[in-house]
């Protein structure tokens, strides 16, 4: 059954009741905060954000005699956003509670589009991009595609995982080795792993170590699974495939950082089936296509869009077989799902 739409005015009380449950939550925020930074704070010390939690995070000091404690910190209205990965600077308050002052410059950061299209970073200070897929869902080349253009313009380097390879048979063996085939091909760091056998998990593990890793993919592909097997004490929510869609369900409902026993941590995001890339211009969507590196440049004309044009150095490269057709098909339709303003 189709959904009801709703009239203007019911949408205009809607956004004034969810208004007025921010303003209040507001409210309550800001008094908690004054009456904090009216009390007895402790001196200023580096933290790790660890998970975030509407307009309060999850803080871990670093250094001192309270390293490796964990805080509930309310923040200063004046900072930016911040996110799991990020590096702090905050100031402990009493009953496990403190206050964050300061955001220390981020390595790096993971964003990806809200539900309104506006650029939103989920996690900060990651250098290792975990791209998990499996035979089921069925795996398509375009989404890993984002993945890893995501990664280039990021500066994250990727990590493709294939897990549930138990699954792997006669059926999808053949496809599956196709499509694994074009990213070896490519040398991208490729692995195989089943976190519900156990194949490939101590390669995995051995990866991950002294790295700030985060796991990406489609919900169901078992990131929450991979979390369980290299973390057992965590024990994450696990959710089946859907009977009707096949597609998985969400089980992660907010950015947590975990440390692993050999060094590192881990960043569990919550499942993306569409990995959005409005936030990308042409020229970055190319630079993410690593084989296209050493062609672009030396196309016939200027603003070759290597469709149709003569003289063009990709659909040369395309015919001689140093571009694959599934790679090339996948550039195209990331750039048809760009903002016109960008394509």
């Amino acid at each position: 059954m189709a959904k009801r739409q709703l009239n203007r005015r019911q949408n205009w009380r809607i956004e004034k009741i969810q208004g007025e449950r921010a303003a209040r939550a507001a409210k309550r925020e800001s008094q908690t905060l004054d009456a904090l930074e009216g009390g007895d704070l402790g001196p200023e010390q580096i933290g790790l954000v660890i998970a975030h939690f509407g307009v309060q995070v999850e803080v871990e000091a670093q250094d001192g005699e309270l390293a490796g404690q964990v805080f509930r910190c309310h923040l200063r209205a004046n900072l930016p956003t911040l996110v799991t990965g990020d590096r702090v600077v905050w100031r402990a308050g009493n009953q496990g509670i403190g206050v964050i002052v300061a955001q220390l410059p981020r390595n790096t950061e993971l964003c990806r589009p809200d539900s309104r299209g506006q650029l939103k970073p989920v996690a900060a200070n990651v250098d290792l991009i975990v791209i998990v897929f499996a035979p089921l869902p069925e795996p398509h080349a375009n989404l890993i595609d984002r993945y890893l253009v995501a990664a280039e313009h990021a500066g994250i380097r990727p990590l493709l995982l294939l897990n549930k390879a138990d699954l792997i048979d006669e059926k999808n063996a053949v496809a599956l080795n196709a499509l694994l085939g074009v990213y070896r091909q490519l040398g991208y760091p490729l692995l195989e792993v089943s976190a519900h056998q156990g194949g490939g998990m101590e390669q995995l593990q051995a990866l991950l170590d002294g790295h700030v890793s985060v796991f990406v993919g489609q919900s169901g592909v078992g990131k929450s699974s991979l979390v369980n097997s290299l973390l057992p004490e965590v024990d994450t929510r696990v959710g089946p495939l859907s009977e009707l869609t096949g597609k998985g369900t969400h089980t992660t409902t907010t950015a947590r950082l975990f440390h692993f026993p050999g060094g590192g941590e881990l960043i569990d995001s919550p499942g993306i089936r569409e990995f959005g890339l409005v936030h990308v211009s042409r020229d970055d969507v190319e630079a993410g296509f690593i084989e296209f590196h050493d062609l672009l440049g030396h196309c016939r004309f200027r603003d070759c869009k290597h469709d149709r044009e003569p003289g063009c150095a990709l659909l040369q490269a395309l015919q001689e077989g140093r571009i694959q057709p599934q790679r090339m098909a996948s550039y195209r339709h990331i750039l048809a799902s760009l903002p016109e303003t960008e394509y």
